[in-house]
């Protein structure tokens, strides 16, 4: 008898705080990531992302994200550029998620919707690498799974748009533990605390333009 009723009273205090406390039963995902049109983002599909704080109080002539080209035709620097120019992306989530949904704050690759130039070993996927010209690290192609990660969180101006940070924690070499913001410096080049912070959306690749051009060097 004694038993049995401390059996029972062991399931109502469960069942208590099962109810009291039902985050530290089942934790809630991240919220989804939307896009232009307020659905979810979703890893592998292309999307173009825009920069709508480019032009200030203009929301029809806005820059996109884009690449240049070089003459061996690999896609090299992330940049920005205009309308037409921009090339479309796609994110993968590092921790493989069951519905395919890209959430905020969540470690992501991002890649160019784009061949890989293999006779070059450049592979579309975003790190960051030293600029040629002497201008400091910037977003550029050649990323390697699992080590070149980012994050996209909700910006904190604006709860419609959201903004791209850089995760270096996944570099071997560095030893950072905090994500930092990307944004464009005076030459359009994305760079990891630049001076501009960039503020985007992201907009369905089969919902914008026909043929996505290239930005050429």
């Amino acid at each position: 008898m004694k038993i049995t009723k401390f059996l029972g009273l062991s399931f109502l205090l469960f069942a208590f705080a099962a109810t009291s406390f039902p985050e530290g039963v089942q934790a809630e995902d991240p919220e989804a990531v939307l896009d232009f049109y307020g659905d979810k983002v979703k890893a592998g599909a292309p999307y173009l992302i825009q920069d709508i704080s480019s032009i200030p109080g203009d929301n029809t002539t806005n820059y996109v994200v884009g690449a240049t080209k070089s003459n061996d035709g690999v896609n090299r620097d992330v940049i920005l550029s205009y309308g037409n120019e921009g090339l479309p992306v796609t994110f993968s989530p590092v921790t493989k998620s069951t519905d395919g949904v890209i959430r905020e704050g969540t470690l992501i690759t991002v890649s160019f919707d784009a061949d890989t130039c293999k006779m070059a070993g450049v592979t579309p996927m975003w790190k960051i690498g030293f600029n040629s010209t002497g201008t400091g690290y910037i977003v550029t192609t050649g990323g390697v799974d699992q080590l070149n990660q980012f994050m996209i969180t909700k910006y904190e101006k604006e709860r419609s748009f959201y903004q791209l940070s850089y995760c270096p924690k996944s570099d071997p070499f560095c030893e950072c533990s905090s994500c930092v913001p990307v944004g464009a410096n005076d030459d359009k080049y994305l760079a990891p605390k630049a001076a501009r912070v960039v503020e985007v959306r992201f907009k369905p690749e089969k919902n914008i333009y026909g043929d996505i051009k290239m930005v050429s060097e």
